[in-house]
């Protein structure tokens, strides 16, 4: 980090040297510290939008899932900060191998990190790591295309799946569940890369299983998310009606999304299975406590829960078998350290103050986190908006305050990158994919469709460049 003043006095920014920032990860927490950062005129500022992949948007592009269009079309919205003059996307980028943490602070004043909660919680049960067995990270990053997907690993757990046991009830959990039942023709239009609308249209999904270890009232998906599984074409949701019956004094207190959602649980309360149409269960009050098999997924073995005084799910001990081709857990994501950057082991965070970066126990000058790296794997997509502002409040206020001391020369860090012999990927490169991705979707009759390799997505890069020469 540059550490500047003139006889002991910290210059500060102005046009000729404003205040460089280095923002690492270029999701929603990313773009939104960026334009909070470049929305306000006190401080003139030079934002780098750093991120380990060659496309912006983060989980809007690699976590949303595909046949939700209108929620992946905030990248739309997104997409305006990177336009902005004072903002620059360096993608392709990974800290500690194209460059490290100490080399990129003294290309800036200050850096924030925003690059997220990528990693899966386990459940930490016997027969977890048998094949079929998959985190949602693995079969998300799958279906939307995200260049580190494993692709024969969740392919081959798909092999034959008839019968799929999702643990989770979050929206995560429910996206999976709702892409395993969709039919091919309600996944054809959406921007799914093709290897993976053949192998889903090719997976004969013939029963789905949604476990809740609580109650409908402690499931923290939302009513959109909920209702969506209702309009699906040939799969039938299925609830017990015992199951959703709650307490007069849990109903009294519930919040509007709990009573909304019990109401359209209740609405399907006296569904039946229907012959041809996948059958939908979501099924409350029950964990799974090991996985069958020997040589792959066979079965779950669950035990009925209850709900404790306070909200916890504790064990009956009466247990049961479901049958399972494939099972794909949804319990939750964690953070993981970058080189030179730790994270809290047991939280999966960068411990902070207001979004100001601790190292034992005190302020790091300099560094900042927003995001899920800094609060854990909570909210909405907009949650994120507020929670980068906080962050971006911290770092001008200890601009204002002459914390963080600017004004000496600073060496482009594009450049040094280039030398190095990294490939960088700017705003024009992600222009040159973005379009190929559209012309890759037009030979389908489709929008877009993504392109899921990191060699493709650089070729494209490539071939533009080679055509403006």
């Amino acid at each position: 980090m540059l550490d500047v003043s003139v006889d002991g006095v910290p210059v500060p920014p102005s046009a000729d040297r404003p205040l460089r920032v280095a923002v690492v990860g270029a999701g929603p927490a990313g773009i939104y510290a960026a334009e909070a950062l470049t929305r306000q005129d006190a401080v003139p500022v030079a934002v780098d939008l750093v991120d380990r992949l060659p496309s912006p948007f983060g989980l809007v592009r690699y976590g949303i899932a595909p046949d939700h269009p209108k929620m992946r079309a905030i990248r739309d919205t997104l997409h305006r900060t990177l336009d902005d003059p004072l903002v620059r996307f360096v993608g392709n980028v990974e800290i500690g191998a194209d460059i490290t943490l100490d080399e990129l602070r003294r290309h800036v004043d200050a850096v924030i990190y925003t690059y997220g909660a990528a990693l899966d919680r386990h459940l930490g049960i016997e027969g977890e790591d048998l094949p079929g067995s998959l985190a949602a990270t693995e079969f998300v990053a799958w279906y939307t295309g995200h260049p580190d997907a494993d692709r024969a690993r969740v392919e081959a757990a798909l092999t034959g799946a008839r019968s799929v046991v999702v643990v989770g009830v979050g929206n995560v959990a429910l996206d999976v569940a709702r892409v395993l039942a969709r039919t091919a023709d309600e996944l054809e239009t959406t921007d799914m890369p093709q290897h993976v609308l053949d192998a889903l249209a090719a997976t004969p999904v013939e029963e789905i299983t949604v476990l809740g270890r609580r109650g409908p009232a402690q499931a923290t998906f939302t009513t959109q998310e909920l209702k969506e599984l209702g309009e699906l074409e040939a799969a039938t949701v299925l609830v017990d009606p015992a199951a959703l019956v709650v307490d007069a004094e849990t109903e009294a207190n519930a919040d509007r999304n709990v009573t909304r959602n019990l109401a359209v649980l209740r609405g399907w309360a006296d569904h039946t299975p229907e012959p041809g149409r996948t059958r939908l269960t979501l099924r409350f009050c029950a964990r799974p406590v090991r996985i069958l098999g020997e040589d792959r997924v066979s079965g779950v073995e669950i035990e009925r829960t209850a709900v404790d005084a306070d909200g916890r799910a504790v064990g009956t001990g009466e247990l049961e078998v479901l049958a399972a081709d494939l099972v794909v857990r949804s319990v939750g994501y964690r953070g993981t350290p970058l080189p030179g950057l730790p994270v809290d082991e047991r939280s999966g965070t960068v411990s902070h103050e207001a979004g100001r970066v601790l190292r034992d126990g005190s302020h790091s000058r300099g560094e900042y986190a927003a995001g899920w790296i800094k609060r854990g794997p909570s909210g909405v997509v907009g949650t994120n908006k507020h929670d980068a502002r906080e962050t971006v409040a911290s770092l001008l206020a200890d601009v204002a305050e002459g914390r963080l001391c600017t004004g000496g020369p600073v060496g482009d860090l594009v450049q040094e990158l280039q030398d190095r012999g990294a490939e960088p990927v700017l705003l024009d490169d992600w222009r040159a994919i973005d379009a190929a991705e559209v012309a890759l979707g037009a030979t389908r009759g489709r929008a877009r469709t993504t392109l899921h390799e990191r060699e493709a997505l650089l070729a494209a890069v490539r071939a533009a460049a080679a055509r403006t020469r």
